[in-house]
């Protein structure tokens, strides 16, 4: 009985130490475990789709013209956030949104990757010198580290960005082969300046990270602010996709313009956005003049604040005539 008292204890023990080796290390709160093999390497291909037809108003043409920064991101755990919606952004991510400088932000990547051992990898990508235009990089991610999160400042602006949060690249047993999302715009919460090229005017007491959306802000005078529209349209997309090859044989991928319209080319895949006219405030009344015993007439005058475009709402009269009695009869 002894013997197999003993056995059963060894028994029981050895499925304890199973069941604690086996959590050892995993993801907590929930989140789901990846079992794929140990290492995946993925292209990143970053798209910029703005352009003047899909984004007319205020659509930076110099000093500087639209543009995107490098692309900065990281291949992470659970347990770091590069950015999120409604939560503050660090103080290295608000350098990035508002002035394009990496440098303390890679200092914050590589504390978590040391000291929580939560960032396997970071990656970057050249900027695209336009609107419209691409730009790629190669990345790894590991089980324990299948998340990636990236950024890209929108050029010129206050703090916009755009970028993704935590994709999971792994799902159960597998990586995934591909994955496709279209981009739109983010406020840091840190600089308040609605337009384009508003000069510098920090948000105090700082907010949280909002996406910008076509009636939100809802200031007119908001860069991105359509009220004709339900939505933006993407203003980039980004496209992962699992390389095969070793890293040293590695030749970029091709993406399938055919099946999808070339996106920097084709111009009839760019959505047009309607920009109404929108006008100032009538002047003040001139004088009134005529010849006496008659009715004269005065007039006053506006001026066109922002020109129609894409079939927008055209410009109406900007003067206007009305009656009056001469202030000055001769």
């Amino acid at each position: 009985m002894e013997n197999v008292s003993f056995s059963l204890d060894r028994a029981v023990w050895a499925f304890l130490l199973a069941m604690l080796g086996s959590t050892t290390g995993q993801p907590l709160g929930g989140d789901s475990i990846c079992t794929a093999r140990p290492l995946a390497r993925y292209s990143i291909t970053f798209i910029g789709k703005w352009s003047q037809t899909a984004f007319p108003k205020q659509y930076p043409l110099f000093r500087p013209p639209a543009q995107w920064s490098s692309l900065l991101g990281a291949a992470h755990s659970s347990d770091y956030s590069m950015w999120r919606k409604n939560e503050y952004v660090s103080n290295g991510l608000r350098d990035f949104a508002e002035r394009g400088e990496a440098w303390a932000l890679m200092k914050e990547i590589e504390a978590a990757g040391e000291k929580l051992q939560s960032v396997h990898a970071v990656f970057s990508a050249p900027a695209v010198p336009s609107g419209t235009g691409q730009t790629s990089a190669e990345l790894e991610v590991h089980p324990r580290h299948s998340l990636v999160s990236f950024v890209v400042r929108i050029v010129p602006s206050p703090d916009w960005f755009v970028g993704i949060d935590s994709l999971d690249l792994c799902e159960g047993g597998r990586w995934k082969e591909q994955v496709v999302l279209d981009l739109y715009p983010h406020d840091a919460g840190t600089d308040s300046g609605f337009t384009f090229s508003s000069p510098n005017f920090a948000t105090i007491p700082q907010d949280t990270v909002t996406e910008i959306t076509s009636s939100s802000p809802s200031h007119p005078a908001n860069s991105f602010y359509y009220p004709r529209l339900k939505s933006l349209p993407p203003i980039a997309k980004v496209t992962f996709v699992r390389l095969r090859q070793s890293p040293r044989a590695f030749a970029p991928p091709s993406l399938d313009l055919a099946s999808r319209g070339n996106e920097i080319v084709d111009s009839l895949s760019v959505p047009e956005t309607p920009l109404d006219c929108e006008v100032s405030l009538w002047s003040s009344w001139g004088l009134c003049g005529g010849p006496c015993g008659k009715l004269g007439a005065k007039s006053r005058t506006r001026y066109v604040r922002v020109q129609p475009a894409n079939n927008g709402t055209p410009c109406p009269e900007l003067e206007e005539e009305a009656e009056c009695a001469p202030d000055n009869c001769v």
